[in-house]
């Protein structure tokens, strides 16, 4: 049972071990943020939705068949997007790989 965030956040690098699914990831949460930006330029703010259709196909597509486990969206939906913004940072500041060093050497 996860208590807290830092617990979240080591399962959270557990389910996200392999660079692919990571890289599907950080795809599809980048589609998202343009779209989001997008529809605001454009003022079609009610096309908003399809921002979480398209970061959560490439997501959920990575865990399905690369990962081959569940979303942990399922269970924990607010400390998941948070940390996909978390996870997304950490690839741009080089610091993912050693997260997951880290994590999987317990």
């Amino acid at each position: 049972m996860i208590k807290n965030y830092a617990e979240f956040w080591d399962f959270y690098v557990q389910e996200h071990r392999l660079p692919l699914t990571r890289l599907l990831h950080f795809i599809g949460t980048s589609l998202g943020i343009a779209l989001l930006i997008w529809f605001i330029w454009r003022g079609t703010w009610y096309y908003f939705p399809i921002c979480f259709v398209s970061g959560y196909a490439f997501a959920w597509f990575a865990h399905f068949v690369v990962e081959k486990n569940r979303p942990a969206t399922f269970k924990h939906p607010f400390w998941s997007f948070i940390s996909d913004y978390k996870m997304m940072w950490y690839m741009l500041t080089g610091r993912m790989g050693s997260e997951v060093r880290r994590v999987t050497s317990r």
